[in-house]
């Protein structure tokens, strides 16, 4: 099939999640179909990374859109009741290169990536679209309220959750909507009663992230990782280091929390100390995972699945995570992953994990077979393409 990817960002280097997955599923259907990619440059740099991709997709087409340009953008959003993120990324130059390449290129398919580019294609019946949302967005939005924030954040999130609940209806104009966790699945289609809705999981590049002997005898090093401008991720490290760190070195004085991941903030790199540190962007994040003894992941909002998780599993390093994505990975707790919600008891399984070498040593290892049998890139692309087999119009 001729395939036209339709994405926010350009997909490389793929550091961020929107890029790993549109970079992944490209890199594993470019031998047995025809790719093609358009998408928004937003620096200089980005325009450089053409070349790169040239390697996967047969034609790349970059759109210059400053984040300058994307701020005056959203200014009609004080008045418009469309989501700022939707207005953020709105050119009638990319509009305008779309049509062309819709009319001279007779694509079989068109993967639409993220509520934000869902404008673009949403009334094109006539072409085969399939809308590939990170998460439910929504809920997302909603489970921003839960955290305590300021006033004007608290008005402009409520503005803005209320907005993208509405426009995310969209979603019932595409021929299939793709989802990465059954729980936002279910959400999705209980929200908006939409019955297009599909699964495509997120997946974890098992050659970068294989196993590497990992040494469970170590038991004095905590991990997080993520881009570390990404607000979930800015909440968690805070929360972690202000609420249940404070626990664990009641019982275990000597442990080091490492925040690993690019683009810290202030309120990020403010909590480096004795005891833990910021290391900013790490090349060989692999080895960095490698030398944990525990990854966490308490976060407090978001949706969809976590990539550090399903990293640290694939390199059998045992994981404490919060709810938020645990729904996805279709697993019970302790299956790789320790699931709790409550600041004691995450604290407490984190502590049972660094006394315990047996209990690393299962639960990580039970989290590689995790990884493989269900979030493998190869895996996940052929799901993708099945979907694209399925809305294929004859």
């Amino acid at each position: 099939m001729k395939i036209l990817f339709l994405a926010n960002r350009v997909p490389f280097p793929p550091y961020r999640g929107d890029k790993l997955k549109i970079f992944n599923l490209a890199k594993r259907l470019k031998d047995r179909h025809e790719l093609h990619l358009l998408t928004f440059a937003q620096t200089k740099e980005d325009l450089g990374y053409k070349t790169e991709l040239e390697k996967i997709f047969t034609q790349v087409h970059l759109v210059y859109l400053p984040k300058w340009k994307s701020a005056i953008n959203c200014l009609p959003g004080l008045w418009d009741a469309t989501p700022f993120q939707v207005l953020y990324f709105k050119s009638d130059e990319l509009q305008h290169k779309l049509d062309e390449l819709l009319k001279s290129k007779n694509y079989d398919a068109v993967h639409v990536q993220h509520l934000r580019m869902s404008p673009y294609l949403s009334q094109r019946k006539d072409i085969s679209r399939i809308l590939d949302l990170p998460d439910a967005f929504s809920l997302y939005w909603e489970r921003r309220k839960l955290v305590k924030r300021g006033l004007a954040v608290k008005l402009f999130e409520n503005i803005e959750q209320h907005r993208v609940l509405k426009y995310e209806q969209v979603l019932k104009e595409y021929d299939l909507s793709l989802v990465c966790s059954v729980e936002d699945l279910d959400y999705l289609a209980r929200t908006h009663k939409a019955s297009n809705l599909r699964l495509l999981p997120n997946g974890v590049d098992l050659e970068t992230f294989a196993p590497r002997g990992h040494d469970y005898t170590h038991s004095k090093t905590i991990l997080f990782t993520g881009n570390m401008d990404y607000a979930p991720n800015v909440d968690a490290v805070n929360y972690f280091a202000e609420t249940i760190l404070r626990i664990i070195r009641s019982k275990i004085a000597d442990v080091k929390f490492v925040i690993a991941g690019q683009k810290p903030v202030q309120k990020v790199t403010a909590l480096a100390n004795e005891y833990i540190t910021v290391t900013g962007f790490v090349k060989d994040l692999a080895a960095t995972y490698n030398s944990a003894s525990v990854v966490v992941a308490p976060l407090r909002f978001g949706a969809g699945t976590q990539n550090k998780v399903l990293e640290a599993m694939a390199m059998g390093v045992p994981v404490v995570c919060s709810h938020i994505g645990f729904g996805g990975l279709g697993i019970k707790s302790g299956e790789g992953a320790i699931m709790q919600t409550d600041p004691v008891a995450f604290a407490n399984s984190v502590i049972e994990l660094l006394e315990s070498e047996a209990l690393r040593r299962r639960v990580g290892q039970e989290g590689m077979n995790v990884a493989r049998n269900k979030f493998d890139w190869d895996i996940i692309a052929k799901t993708l393409e099945g979907y694209f087999e399925e809305i294929k119009k004859h």
